[in-house]
C-alpha cells in the first residue's frame, strides 16, 4: 500500500477509463494509476497485464465488471486470474473480501446529502478499506469533512472537468483525483 500512496503523491491524477480502446492513450500519459471502469470476463485480462507491463497500477471497478459474480468467489477469481493491483467497489462485502484476498480495496462512496456523508463515515470506519473514492469530487467542503473524520487516503472522482477542480480537491485533503477526461491526465 505504501508504494501506491507514494505513486499517488508523486502524480495525483488517476486515469479513469470507460473504453478499453483508450488504454494505450493512458499509458502514454504521466499517470501512474489507472481505474478500469469497463470490462468483462473475456476482455479484461489483457488490458490489466498490458498496464502492469508498463509499470503502472491498475484497479478494476468490480461492480462494473460483467460476467463475474459480485461475491467472494467472483472476487477470488479476479484476484487469482486477472491479477489487478486492486479493486474499486461501492459494496462493503466486496471490500472485505478483497482485503481477505490481499488486494488493495478502494471503497467508492456517493455523497448525495448530509445523511450520506454521515453514513459514509460510519461505513468507512467499519469496513476499513485501504482507500476511499468520494463522488462527486467537485465539492471540496465535503472532501475536507470526510478527510477530517476518517484516516484513509481519499480519492476525489466524478464530475471533475478542469485543472482547478483537480487542484481544489487536492487542497481539500484528497490524495488523488480520478478523471475520465484524458486532457486532465497531464494536469500535473
Amino acid at each position: 500500500m505504501r508504494e501506491l500512496l507514494t505513486d499517488l503523491k508523486a502524480y495525483p491524477v488517476i486515469a479513469a477509463i470507460r473504453d478499453i480502446d483508450v488504454v494505450d492513450l493512458a499509458l502514454d500519459k504521466p499517470v501512474r494509476c489507472i481505474f478500469m471502469l469497463i470490462g468483462d470476463i473475456f476482455n479484461i485480462k489483457y488490458p490489466v497485464s498490458h498496464i502492469k507491463k508498463a509499470r503502472k497500477r491498475v484497479f478494476l471497478h468490480i461492480d462494473l465488471l460483467e460476467g463475474i459474480s459480485k461475491d467472494a468467489a467472483g472476487l477470488r477469481y479476479v484476484a487469482e486470474e486477472i491479477k489487478p493491483d486492486g479493486i474499486i467497489s461501492t459494496r462493503s462485502n466486496l471490500i472485505s473480501s478483497a482485503k481477505k484476498e490481499g488486494i488493495f480495496a478502494i471503497q467508492r462512496i456517493f455523497l448525495l446529502d448530509s445523511l450520506a456523508v454521515d453514513t459514509a463515515v460510519r461505513t468507512i470506519r467499519q469496513v476499513d478499506p485501504d482507500a476511499v473514492e468520494v463522488l462527486p469530487g467537485v465539492i471540496p467542503k465535503i472532501i475536507k469533512k470526510i478527510h477530517e473524520n476518517v484516516y484513509h487516503p481519499l480519492i476525489a472522482g466524478g464530475l471533475i472537468e478542469g485543472k482547478k477542480e483537480v487542484s481544489d480537491a487536492l487542497k481539500a485533503g484528497a490524495w488523488a483525483v480520478s478523471a475520465s477526461r484524458d486532457d486532465l491526465w497531464n494536469a500535473f
